[in-house]
C-alpha cells in the first residue's frame, strides 16, 4: 500500500489543517467543549460541505469512496486540534456499520442524511464487561409477533447523548460466546424503555450509559440480516482502532512540537533550557515513540483493509504501541512544560487527556496485550 499522499489525499489534509489553523484554536475549542452539545453544530455542517462526513462511504449513498488512508490523513489533523465533533461516534462507527451490515434501502435512509449533516448516529456495540470479546455481549432482543424486545445496558457509548438515533448490538440467537446469533438494531433514544445517563468524558468528549428496559421496535428496526452481525462489528471496531490511533498520532506530533519550542523559549541560567542535554535526550525519546507509532499505525492499516484474522492481530499491536507511546510523549510534554503542563488555560493537559482516553477506547493497551498473549 502506497502512503504517499495522492493529490485528493493532500488537499484533505490540506484543508483539515487551514480550518484547525483558522477556525478551530484552542480557546474556540473549550468554548465549545463547555456548551450543552460539546461542540459547534455550525462547525457539523461544515464538515458535512467539506465532504468530511462523505469520506468512508460509497458513491451510491452520497460518499466519496474514501478508504482507510484517507481516513487517517483527516483523523491525523483532526487529532492535532483537539476536535470535538462526532466523527468518531457518527461516522467512523454509527455510520461504518450500517454501512457494513444494513440492506440497501437502510443505507440510502440513514447514509444520506448523515453525510449531508443531518443525522448523528451512535454505535452500542460491547458492554462494560467485555471491551474487547464481541460474543460476550449480554443485551438481549427477544423475539415477539410484532418484533423484537430489547434488554439489557451498554456503557460508554460515544456520542450517544447528541445521537438521533442508537445503532444497538444484541444476542437473537446461538449460544452465549458464540460468534452466531449476534443482530444490530436502530433505536430511538427518544422511546419508551431507553434510559440514558449521558456525562461528558475526562477528555471533554461526550457519552452515556444506556439502559434498555424492555424496549419495542419493530422488524423494520433490524439492520440486516437476523444473527449475522458478527463479522461487520468485528470490522467496525478494528477501523475504530485505526482511526483513534491516527488521531493519537496526530496528538503526539503537536505534542512533541509543542514541547521543542516551549524548550526553545524558556531559560534556565542564563540560558535556553533545549541546550541542556537531559532535556534534549528526553525530546529525543519522543520523537521516536511518534515515528514508531506512525510505523505501526501503516502496518495496521495495511492489515486491517486486508481482513482476516491477522487484522485482529493487527489492530491489538497497533492499540499496544500508541497506548505505551502516548504514556510516554504524554507525561515528557507535560514534565518538561513544568506546572504550566497542567493547567487548564494550556493545550498540553488537555493533548494528554485525549491521548489517556484514547488508550481505553476500544480495549485498553494492558487488555489488548492480555488477549495478544492468551491467542
Amino acid at each position: 500500500m502506497d502512503f504517499t499522499l495522492n493529490d485528493i489525499q493532500q488537499m484533505l489534509k490540506d484543508s483539515a489543517s487551514k480550518f484547525i489553523q483558522n477556525d478551530y484554536d484552542f480557546e474556540r475549542r473549550q468554548h465549545f467543549v463547555k456548551t450543552e452539545m460539546g461542540f459547534n453544530p455550525d462547525n457539523w455542517s461544515l464538515f458535512a460541505e467539506l465532504g468530511w462526513l462523505a469520506l468512508p462511504f460509497q458513491e451510491a449513498y452520497g460518499g466519496l469512496d474514501g478508504n482507510l488512508v484517507d481516513l487517517i490523513v483527516l483523523q491525523t489533523e483532526l487529532g492535532k486540534g483537539l476536535v470535538t465533533e462526532p466523527f468518531l461516534s457518527s461516522v467512523v462507527l454509527g455510520g461504518n456499520v450500517i454501512q457494513r451490515h444494513a440492506n440497501e434501502q437502510q443505507k440510502v435512509l440513514l447514509l444520506e442524511p448523515l453525510i449531508c449533516g443531518k443525522l448523528k448516529l451512535a454505535f452500542a456495540g460491547v458492554e462494560s464487561h467485555c471491551p474487547l470479546d464481541i460474543t460476550q455481549i449480554c443485551t438481549k432482543a427477544e423475539i415477539v409477533s410484532d418484533g423484537y424486545i430489547l434488554t439489557g445496558n451498554k456503557s460508554v457509548v460515544l456520542g450517544a447523548s447528541i445521537a438521533d438515533k442508537i445503532v444497538v448490538a444484541a444476542r437473537t440467537g446461538g449460544d452465549f460466546g458464540s460468534e452466531n446469533g449476534l443482530s444490530l438494531f436502530l433505536v430511538d433514544p427518544q422511546q419508551k424503555g431507553v434510559r440514558m445517563r449521558g456525562y461528558v468524558n475526562n477528555d471533554g468528549g461526550r457519552a452515556a450509559d444506556i439502559e434498555l428496559d424492555n424496549v419495542h421496535v419493530t422488524t423494520t428496526n433490524l439492520l440486516g440480516e437476523e444473527n449475522t452481525a458478527f463479522e461487520a462489528i468485528e470490522m467496525v471496531y478494528n477501523d475504530a482502532i485505526v482511526a483513534v490511533a491516527a488521531e493519537a498520532v496526530g496528538l503526539m506530533e503537536k505534542l512533541l512540537n509543542a514541547t521543542v519550542e516551549f524548550t526553545k523559549t524558556r531559560s534556565q541560567f542564563d540560558q535556553t533550557i533545549s541546550k541542556f542535554q537531559v532535556l534534549q535526550h528526553r525530546m529525543a525519546d519522543m520523537f521516536i515513540e511518534c515515528e514508531q507509532a506512525k510505523s505501526m499505525l501503516y502496518y495496521g492499516v495495511i492489515a486491517v483493509a486486508k481482513g482476516g484474522d491477522e487484522a485482529d492481530r493487527a489492530a491489538a499491536l497497533l492499540k499496544i504501541k500508541v497506548g505505551s507511546s502516548g504514556r510516554l510523549v504524554g507525561q515528557t510534554a507535560v514534565q518538561l512544560h513544568g506546572g504550566m503542563g497542567v493547567s487548564d488555560e494550556l493545550d498540553v493537559g488537555h493533548f494528554f487527556k485525549r491521548l489517556t482516553m484514547i488508550n481505553t477506547l476500544f480495549g485498553s493497551h494492558d487488555e489488548h496485550l492480555d488477549w495478544l498473549v492468551k491467542q
